[in-house]
């Protein structure tokens, strides 16, 4: 019926549960995945994003089932559609189960605008169910639909009762935190603010107009797709080299390859991922036992020693690096109790959100075109990233300008609050540099960067990083 009815086919599905078994009757089913395509400037994300603007209600015309009629669906389809890209419509939600109660609390959340009700809106209107609907927050006063209400405040309200958003969240995100607990209670104290200002560089002795950076792929790496696209947007030579396991020919082999390539690269980047799974304390192991191999090891060493390289790892890489010593000592040691460490999470689970991380320190090559105290907004994933070492080794760190980030909060602050540092890293540390700076390390992934990216989210993301590693060989 919903083929016919709107005239397009099922390009995707699963049937797998039709048919008879025994005495077991199924009748047919299809879900079907449909997808489309538009361009990402007329995209527009669900949460409110102005004051005193028009909130109102589409709907489309049900029939005796209670379901839409297709040719109304399709003509309220094509309305919305026309009043997005005339650039008419700000915040856009499919009311679901909770009706446009649901949908106005969570158009609410994203940036803390609350909303208050229009007068005449029954119970049903407002919590009834509106399947094929839509709310829509509109950046004009035309007259479309039914006017729900307007935007405004820090409270929802309706008839002159209104509950603060603060609340409504208490309640929102309360529900399950006896069990998954994510309001962890941390130690209140002031945390240090790094700053060292580096005034000039040290340049390679050789110059590349497309240096080349060589990108190892390790079983369970996920990021060498968007590390590629990033450097390639940079102006570098991006190559992307899967490590073959399979057998012990394989992994000889990839070894030979590698180190050959690497010879004739001018960067490594480790992408983020989970090597080994991540279990049982796997992230990083099999990158750290191929990068110790003698041959690869004699060519990581020539490339930061003789040819003025450049070293980057994120997230994974970063433990990696970590774990290799090549952050913060510059050289692949054998590391020990005394060396910093990644962890397991404060929360004891992965954290997958956006953070900000302020910059500590520009004493690397990866970092000539931002300074001390810029502020950006990075994206991480990441279950084991809280960065542990000796207070002391960590200060005397700071002098020599090697903290390359701390995760901060809205006022721009270091701090062990988990809303805003995800892991509990100490002196909420997010990123490493080796002595010279030639060697960067950092949980956040800066390389998660393009056009049209986290539309509803303020703030910088592009550190830069790529485009100064690329200025550097010029």
């Amino acid at each position: 019926m919903a083929q016919k009815g709107l005239e397009i086919a099922a390009i995707g599905g699963k049937d797998s549960m039709s048919g008879t078994f025994e005495h077991i009757d199924v009748p047919p089913t299809l879900v079907s995945f449909a997808v489309t395509t538009e361009n990402v400037a007329n995209i527009i994300s669900p949460e409110f994003k102005g004051e005193n603007h028009k909130v109102v209600l589409l709907k489309p015309v049900y029939d005796e089932n209670g379901l839409p009629t297709a040719d109304s669906l399709k003509a309220l389809f094509a309305q919305v559609n026309d009043l997005m890209r005339a650039g008419k419509v700000c915040a856009a939600y499919t009311p679901t189960y909770g009706g446009v109660a649901e949908a106005v609390l969570k158009m609410a959340m994203g940036n803390d605008i609350g909303f208050t009700y229009a007068d005449g809106l029954t119970k049903e209107d407002i919590f009834g169910y509106a399947y094929g609907a839509f709310v829509l927050e509109l950046s004009s006063e035309d007259e479309v639909g039914t006017l729900l209400g307007r935007t405004g405040g820090n409270a929802i309200a309706k008839d002159g009762v209104s509950i603060a958003l603060a609340d409504l969240y208490d309640v929102y995100e309360g529900k399950l935190e006896p069990i998954y607990s994510c309001n962890i209670e941390t130690e209140a104290k002031e945390l240090p603010t790094f700053n060292y200002r580096a005034e000039s560089f040290a340049k390679p002795r050789l110059q590349f107009a497309k240096p080349k950076v060589l990108i190892p792929v390790f079983p369970g790496t996920n990021c060498e797709y968007d590390s590629a696209k990033a450097m390639e947007r940079a102006g570098a030579e991006a190559e992307i080299f899967v490590i073959n396991n399979l057998s012990a020919a394989g992994i000889a082999n990839s070894v030979e390859t590698f180190a050959k390539k690497l010879n004739d690269s001018q960067m490594i980047f480790i992408p983020g991922g989970f090597s080994g799974g991540d279990e049982p304390d796997g992230s990083g192991k099999f990158i750290t036992a191929f990068f110790r191999n003698p041959e690869v090891k004699e060519a990581v060493t020539k490339l930061l020693e003789d040819r003025d390289g450049l070293i980057c790892g994120i997230c994974n890489g970063f433990q990696a690096l970590i774990k290799l010593g090549l952050v913060p000592y510059g050289k692949i040691i054998d590391t020990d109790e005394n060396c910093p460490t990644l962890t397991y999470n404060t929360i004891h689970r992965h954290q997958s959100k956006l953070v900000r991380t302020r910059v500590a320190s520009n004493k690397s090559p990866w970092l000539s075109n931002v300074q001390p105290g810029d502020i950006f907004t990075v994206p991480i994933s990441h279950g084991e990233g809280r960065l542990l070492a000796d207070e002391a080794l960590l200060r005397q760190l700071a002098e020599n300008g090697q903290i390359l980030t701390q995760y901060v909060d809205q006022n721009g602050n270091p701090t062990n609050d988990i809303q805003y540092n995800p892991n509990g890293s100490a002196f909420a540390i997010e990123g490493l540099l080796s002595p010279d700076g030639r060697v960067l390390g950092k949980m956040g992934h800066s390389e998660r960067i393009a056009d049209r990216l986290y539309q509803n989210v303020p703030g910088e993301f592009d550190m830069k990083l790529f485009k100064s590693a690329v200025e550097y060989w010029k």
